[in-house]
């Protein structure tokens, strides 16, 4: 039997870091988890301990928050490209970068006087924005963007019925039920874009899809999650040219009517009770059929 090395990445996890950009007295945070990944010729640190080719994860770490200094943090997907750049041009042995980040947001707290919403900040809600980049010794550069924890409900406004049945099955269909759920979604952008390419506006258009992945779920009438799913992302293709491609995971979060009738009660669809597990998960992929494909990228 002959053993071979597979493919190989290392790099840094969670790298956390909070830049404040301090405005004539105004404050703004950028609160960010950063993770890189580097791989290339670097066969030689596993079959022979030759760490010659080797970057530490350490200088990673530092590269970071030096990074976050010299040039701030404004755009996340403008800082993962600015990190997976230098990588690969300044390391002969790093062929491709990976650079993934987390943001979570800040609102700022209202207060009397000429001091209110200078520097006092409250965490804002649970959704965090996301983006993946990477990029090639060759200059072949891909930009993910997402977002995840979102979590929406529709009151009504949702079906589901006519599906199979077998001798396994008890759940009864409906006309109308609560739809919740947690929305994670990643896009891909058809093309990357230069930090200096101010054209391309990662912050308008995440915020773009944002309202379009809402506007979606909010205006569909749903037979089944998996419909809301598709329309989703279609609104997002349809709606944002710099989008090819969209990918959906959405847990079916169950609300179940309680039964009041013991206690003499009807239940008019106004008291459920919310299971958060098990629960059904929906994922899916929309995308352009013009578009490239580009499944390492979503890895």
């Amino acid at each position: 039997m002959a053993v071979i090395l597979g493919p190989n990445r290392y790099g840094k996890a969670e790298i956390r870091l909070v830049r404040v950009a301090r405005d004539a007295g105004v404050h703004h945070i950028k609160d960010v988890n950063v993770g890189s990944a580097l791989s290339g010729d670097m066969d030689d640190v596993h079959l022979s301990g030759d760490n010659s080719a080797v970057l530490p994860t350490d200088t990673q770490k530092n590269t970071t928050y030096v990074f976050a200094r010299k040039y701030g943090v404004d755009q996340i997907e403008d800082f993962a490209l600015l990190l997976a750049r230098h990588y690969v041009d300044s390391q002969p042995a790093v062929h491709h970068a990976r650079v993934e980040i987390e943001e979570y947001f800040w609102d700022r707290v209202p207060l009397p006087g000429p001091r209110a919403e200078r520097h006092s900040f409250v965490r804002s809600g649970r959704e965090v924005r996301t983006c993946v980049v990477h990029h090639d010794r060759d200059g072949t550069t891909t930009v993910v963007s997402g977002l995840k924890d979102l979590v929406v409900l529709n009151s009504t406004g949702s079906e589901f019925s006519g599906f199979a049945v077998d001798e396994y099955t008890t759940l009864q269909p409906t006309t109308d039920r609560v739809l919740a759920t947690e929305v994670s979604a990643r896009w891909r952008h058809a093309s990357g874009a230069s930090p200096a390419d101010g054209s391309h506006g990662f912050g308008e258009s995440y915020s773009e899809v944002r309202r379009c992945l809402l506007e979606a779920f909010a205006g569909t009438h749903s037979l089944s999650l998996q419909q809301t799913l598709y329309a989703m992302g279609r609104r997002v293709l349809e709606t944002r040219d710099e989008i090819c491609e969209v990918r959906l995971a959405m847990p079916n979060k169950h609300h179940f009517p309680v039964d009041l009738t013991p206690f003499g009660l009807d239940n008019p669809g106004e008291v459920f009770y919310a299971a958060d597990r098990p629960y059904g998960l929906i994922e899916g992929a929309v995308l352009d059929d013009d578009a490239p494909a580009a499944h390492s990228a979503w890895e």
